[in-house]
């Protein structure tokens, strides 16, 4: 096993400086897929923190979306060529590596740093905990359920900002009649997937949700409750031709530079926005569930470490998973990121508008969990192959993708 872990340059700079304590110097290597100009604003706290710890963070970024990194991350892991620790979402991505026991059980940090207790919700742990052991840090909640709206584009457009979806689709023909896109939209597999979550969140039932993400119901997902969001769907795809772009973080300038009305995103577009100056309720809005319902769903991210076959490693690895879910790190990782604090004790009075109206609806439990929760890759990934085709072939209807869409789900796992 080739060992991803360092020391000879740290215990170096001790001997010279006398500086690092040598005896807890260990060199990390840490993958993640946070690459933007917001998202590594956001990394850098996390290497900051760790780093006073006399340990060493060495960024092993991957460039492009989770969906193009977490085959490279687990191919390592299985090849025996582990990192210190990696990104993942929460849910069920890690299952069979933990399965075949190549991830470090947390457990014992977890109870030392009473994890169950601040935790919140409670199912970001569950998510993290297979058979009554730990094996994941959460590090935030990043809900999809949001809408960006660029007050340039609807002030040159001679029209309100938009409150809801319903008007925001009224809107789309002054805006394109002024040469803005309506919508931003990234052309990825995962972004137009993103977009039909967060649609189907804000217009069907809580039950309905359920039936369909948690029961697997087939019937519910070829109903008339779910013909609502194909529709909305649809519309959504129509508004956004002419957003040629392929990265989440392209539509949201385009949404920054006044080039697109809006983007149906998650909270880490705010790490955009912030590094691009704008000032949430005055330059851009940000409307929770669409504006129809204010609800978030609890996806997020979470760091697993690969088991190592170094006591000082694993001393580091888990100094590391204390330390992300520690109150100061919390606080400083997630006002860069956008994304909501995994903790509700601690000060968040700093975040901006938009932040605010997420923490106020969490507070509120007015939460669902993501469907990377409730849902296993291969259904993820059946969903998502589906979107794509239906967003870039306009001859297909709506309900012919619903049917496909009713199968997918009559058959999920």
């Amino acid at each position: 096993m080739r060992k991803m872990i360092k020391r000879s340059a740290l215990v170096a700079t001790a001997l010279i400086t006398g500086v690092v304590n040598v005896a807890s110097a260990t060199e990390l290597e840490v993958t993640h897929w946070w690459t933007s100009g917001g998202e590594a604003n956001a990394v850098a706290e996390l290497a900051k923190a760790f780093d006073a710890t006399g340990n060493k963070w060495v960024d092993g970024a991957i460039a492009g979306s989770g969906g193009v990194a977490r085959p490279i991350i687990i191919s390592r892991i299985i090849g025996g060529e582990p990192m210190g620790a990696t990104q993942l979402n929460h849910g069920r991505q890690a299952e069979e590596l933990i399965e075949a026991g190549l991830l470090l059980d947390l457990t014992d940090v977890a109870s030392e740093n009473n994890w169950r207790n601040v935790i919140y919700p409670s199912n970001l742990l569950d998510a993290c905990t297979v058979d009554g052991r730990v094996y994941c840090a959460p590090v935030n909640i990043h809900s999809a359920q949001w809408l960006w709206l660029s007050h340039e584009a609807y002030e040159s457009s001679g029209v309100a900002v938009p409150s809801n979806w319903d008007e925001f689709v009224a809107a789309g023909p002054a805006l394109r009649a002024n040469g803005i896109v309506p919508l931003a939209q990234g052309q990825q597999g995962w972004q137009t997937g993103l977009t039909f979550g967060v649609l189907a969140t804000a217009l069907v039932s809580e039950d309905a949700w359920y039936a369909v993400n948690r029961d697997k119901d087939s019937t519910v997902a070829g109903g008339s409750e779910y013909a609502r969001v194909w529709k909305a769907f649809d519309d959504a795809r129509k508004m956004a031709i002419g957003s040629n772009v392929g990265d989440w973080n392209m539509a949201t300038n385009l949404v920054i530079t006044g080039k697109a009305g809006g983007q149906i995103h998650g909270d880490w577009a705010q790490g955009e926005f912030s590094v691009a100056g704008s000032v949430a309720g005055t330059d851009y809005s940000c409307l929770p569930g669409l504006g129809n319902r204010e609800i978030l769903d609890t996806g997020g991210d979470a760091f697993y470490f690969p088991v190592q076959d170094d006591a000082d490693v694993e001393a580091a690895q888990k100094e590391l998973a204390a330390l992300l879910v520690s109150p100061a790190v919390q606080v400083a990782f997630n006002l860069k990121k956008g994304s909501l604090p995994i903790r509700g004790d601690i000060d968040m009075s700093t975040a901006n508008d938009c932040m605010q109206k997420g923490l106020k609806i969490l507070a509120g439990g007015n939460v669902l969990p993501s469907g990377d929760i409730l849902l296993s890759p291969d259904t993820s990934n059946q969903i998502n192959e589906l979107m794509t085709t239906f967003w870039s072939d306009l001859y297909m209807s709506a309900e012919d993708a619903q049917a496909k869409y009713a199968k997918i789900i009559a058959s999920a796992d």
